[in-house]
């Protein structure tokens, strides 16, 4: 068994993490949740697991893992691995409506949104709401399965005619459209339920907004760039990552220009950090998650 277990699907996006492993000379290995597990077998692949499977894992393979390594790492857990990001962050991940609901329960301000699971329900929600407005997919990823609708006609006729995004789990969130001031957003990124970084993201759209480095291509029109976050946003995402038990996660923020309101609106638990670190903060943030690494490690030991 080795000491750190990385679990991830996408092939790319955390050969700067392994990098980093590397140069600090940490025993790890790679998996995958591609194959079977056996739910009476007693051992974990690592002593510290850490859970990176991402939200659009869908958008690449209809097959996707999202459900499966709830069940795998709740799994992992039981056998006495410490999972970073476990069974209970990914299934707050993996759920927009129960996002909403925590944020809101801190006493947070989120966008106005109703939740349904049939789409004949969806003009009803609408009904109580103010246009333009958004339905959205419940599980999504890089601004999947977003649509603005600017009237209840419109959206009549969407629903008529099977027009509205789908969600893998059968779940929409209808939810008032919110003009963002300054056409950016916050990411406050969090390590060990503390603030790690924050940066602002603008461009690249009207909700397809991600910092990740597989969403900075030639042409995304993604901007970001390293903002200092006021202490009460600061309070109300560390607040948030300590609610959630989140190890390693980004807050999203938006500032309501009809009201000057700030808006959480999404928890995501897969930071794969900003796009080229160095050029964008000043320092690699990977540095800084290794270190939290070999805490839990030596923790585990």
């Amino acid at each position: 068994m080795t000491d750190l277990a990385i679990l991830y699907e996408h092939p790319l996006w955390f050969e700067p993490l392994f990098a980093a492993l590397d140069r600090r000379g940490v025993d790890f290995s790679r998996a995958t949740p591609d194959g079977f597990w056996n739910p009476a077998d007693q051992t974990a692949p690592g002593r510290v697991v850490f859970n990176r499977i991402a939200m659009s894992s869908f958008l690449r393979n209809d097959e996707h893992p999202i459900f499966d390594t709830m069940a795998m790492l709740d799994h992992w857990r039981r056998t006495g691995a410490r999972v970073i990001n476990g069974a209970d962050v990914l299934a707050i991940d993996a759920s927009k409506a129960r996002q909403l609901s925590l944020i809101a329960s801190l006493g947070l301000a989120i966008p106005e949104t109703r939740v349904v699971h049939r789409a004949a329900d969806v003009v009803a929600a609408a009904q109580t709401l103010r246009f333009p407005l958004v339905v959205k997919a419940n599980i999504g990823g890089s601004g999947a399965g977003i649509i603005r609708f600017d009237s209840l006609d419109e959206l009549r006729t969407a629903v008529a005619d099977s027009g509205l995004p789908s969600s893998v789990d059968g779940v929409l969130l209808v939810q008032e459209y919110v003009p963002v001031r300054g056409g950016a957003i916050t990411r406050i990124e969090t390590l060990d339920r503390k603030f790690l970084y924050g940066i602002e993201v603008a461009g690249g759209g009207a909700f397809d907004l991600c910092p990740a480095d597989a969403c900075v291509v030639p042409g995304s029109g993604i901007k970001m760039a390293a903002v200092e976050p006021s202490q009460t946003l600061k309070d109300a995402a560390e607040a948030i990552a300590r609610a959630v038990d989140l190890d390693v996660g980004g807050v999203e923020v938006m500032i309501d220009d009809r009201d000057g309101v700030a808006r959480f609106y999404d928890i995501n638990a897969l930071s794969n950090f900003v796009a080229k670190p160095l050029e964008t903060l000043g320092w690699d943030p990977h540095d800084r998650l290794v270190d939290y690494l070999i805490y839990r490690i030596g923790k585990a030991r």
